[in-house]
């Protein structure tokens, strides 16, 4: 089955622009992690507003914060699609590296995704 590709897009053959599966599910990771919330009006509670946090003072506390946020929003969100397994987050200067282990339901494949965003 081919998923769309994010961000929508037209293909070079005039057609939606599609991915595979496991690309298709890195995306939807990274717009849970990456969107505010109260930036989609029709559904405001969407998103994690991780991004707003890379200027923070890099804390422990913050770290373990900023994992139980990704996880809890992660099962919210895409718990029909993945199981997340762990989290780890890592904030260096104005860069924010999110690695998270999961296991891709609908295949039972452990996958790891690595995302990395510049304030």
């Amino acid at each position: 089955m081919t998923h769309f590709a994010f961000p929508y897009r037209i293909g070079v053959d005039g057609r939606t622009a599609g991915a595979t599966l496991e690309e298709h599910v890195e995306q939807l990771i990274a717009l849970v992690l990456f969107t505010a919330q109260g930036e989609r009006p029709n559904r405001p509670e969407f998103g994690s507003g991780v991004r707003q946090l890379v200027f923070t003072e890099n804390a422990p506390e913050l770290a373990t914060a900023l994992q139980h946020l990704i996880q809890g929003n992660l099962q919210r969100w895409l718990a029909d699609v993945i199981e997340v397994r762990a989290v780890s987050v890592a904030a260096e200067d104005s860069r924010l590296n999110v690695l998270v282990q999961y296991l891709l339901i609908e295949t039972g494949e452990m996958r790891v995704t690595r995302l990395v965003r510049e304030a």
